[in-house]
């Protein structure tokens, strides 16, 4: 049947209804049987064969025709922004493949639509990061600063019986300057603007060592340097894959490596935690959203030693 031909779904299923009808009706007339006015037990049998015959090529027309609409039906069921590619096989001609062409046609859609969004956001929230970061630093960790250097003038003319209570300010104050400075740190990662990747995981694992963790870092010589977004977007998963593994898995120990494989880089965080304690919040949708601005491939699953392995592939 040709394009300018195709009949809408309603027509064509009328239309394997009527030939099969007629097809019957034809097999009645022309063949050489017969219905007596009591129904004889062999021309049951007959009548039953090619009820059953009729049926059954009508079922088996129907399912070949409507099997596509099933597969579209399963597929909006189950089918995954956040995991892209997923489409539907287009057959060559009819209504159902017309509607499949045009699924797969708004999957490619939304799947542009979404990745630009999600670079437009996280490009914003890294802005945004920045920002924020700057002020902890020119601000408040100015001021702090400030109030130490007061302190620290004063010491010498508190009264003996305030000397450990003004300590105690001052170690205080000093504490929440030193917290400002790391959650600014955090929040924009100049280390890895200024030294690298590989300086800035190596940076990563230490600060996650000295909260109870041993991390071992693993790394080839001699990788190709990456574009700044792919080396954000990796130090970030990272990061977020560190966070869950002191938060949600209880790991105790966790191994970081950043390889080649072919034309690909390959960032493995693997820890001996839970894999029952980690669940599908907004830091594995970040994971995921960022994975999908380079066009990398994340998985997160068990690992062999029964923990957490996240895996990100970036070509």
């Amino acid at each position: 049947m040709t394009s300018g031909m195709r009949l809408p779904l309603y027509w064509r299923v009328c239309l394997i209804n009527g030939l099969l009808f007629v097809v019957g009706t034809s097999a009645l007339a022309f063949l050489p049987v017969t219905v007596s006015a009591r129904v004889l037990v062999s021309e049951a049998i007959v009548l039953v064969l090619g009820l059953a015959a009729i049926v059954g090529l009508n079922s088996l027309l129907l399912r070949t025709s409507l099997a596509p609409l099933d597969r579209l039906v399963r597929m909006m069921d189950e089918v995954d922004l956040q995991r892209p590619g997923q489409r539907l096989p287009e057959g060559r001609s009819g209504v159902a493949t017309k509607l499949v062409r045009s699924f797969n046609a708004m999957l490619t859609r939304l799947e542009t639509e979404r990745g630009t969004s999600n670079a437009k956001a996280l490009a914003a929230q890294e802005a945004e990061r920045h920002r924020i970061a700057q002020e902890l630093h020119d601000e408040i960790g100015q001021s702090l600063t400030a109030v130490l250097l007061g302190l620290k003038r004063l010491s010498d003319r508190v009264p003996e019986e305030l000397a450990d209570e003004f300590r105690l300010v001052q170690e205080t104050t000093r504490a929440g300057l030193d917290e400002v400075r790391e959650v600014a740190r955090r929040l924009r990662p100049g280390v890895l603007e200024d030294l690298g990747l590989h300086n800035a995981l190596a940076a990563l694992a230490t600060e996650f060592s000295s909260h109870g963790m041993r991390v071992r870092r693993v790394s080839s010589p001699g990788l190709a340097p990456l574009a700044p977004e792919t080396e954000l977007v990796i130090y970030r998963v990272a990061q977020e894959a560190l966070t869950n593994a002191a938060r949600h898995s209880g790991a105790t120990e966790v191994e970081v490596s950043l390889l080649r494989q072919g034309s690909e880089v390959v960032l493995v965080v693997e820890d001996n935690g839970r894999m029952d304690g980690l669940q599908e919040g907004a830091g594995i949708r970040g994971m995921r959203e960022r994975a999908l601005l380079v066009g990398g491939k994340l998985r997160i699953g068990p690992a062999q030693s029964g923990g957490v392995r996240v895996e990100l592939k970036v070509s």
